[in-house]
């Protein structure tokens, strides 16, 4: 059975720390603003994705959380050890523009959600395979990172 209220919270958190950092970092502000690779995607493909996988997230950290395990507990520090991460993340990119601190974080993430993906698919085979999208978009923003950094 579905806990509504359950999925519902575990959906937004994501999605309000994605939100909240991309206003902190003024993210549509500075996108713009700084030397990018000529492979960059365009900026309306960014706030699409992370929310697809805000909803990703929030969709495994839910089964996770509705599991009946000890090992939960262990899988959801990951997880919001990686969703605070990722929101600083922005901050850092955009607002700060670190983009050599940036990258680190971006292994940082990549790692954290390997650990993730491991943990969940324990639990819950479902939950880890949700997370490979986030894993391969980090690949493409650790690409990113590195080429703004040598660029700027």
């Amino acid at each position: 059975m579905i806990n509504i209220k359950s999925l519902i919270i575990n959906v937004l958190i994501p999605n309000v720390i994605g939100f909240l950092s991309s206003i902190i970092g003024k993210v549509s502000d500075n996108f713009n603003t700084f030397n990018k690779p000529n492979w960059t995607p365009p900026g309306i493909v960014f706030p699409i994705v992370w929310t697809i996988l805000y909803i990703l997230m929030g969709i495994s950290s839910y089964i996770i959380y509705e599991s009946d395990t000890t090992y939960k507990k262990d899988a959801l520090k990951v997880y919001a050890a990686n969703i605070l991460i990722n929101g600083l993340w922005s901050i850092l990119f955009f607002r700060l523009k670190l983009f050599f601190v940036s990258f680190i974080t971006v292994i940082i993430l990549i790692v954290l959600t390997i650990i993730m993906i491991i943990k969940y698919y324990k639990i819950n085979k479902a939950a880890g395979l949700l997370q490979i999208p986030y894993l391969i978009w980090l690949c493409v923003a650790l690409a990113l990172s590195y080429s703004v950094y040598t660029l700027n």
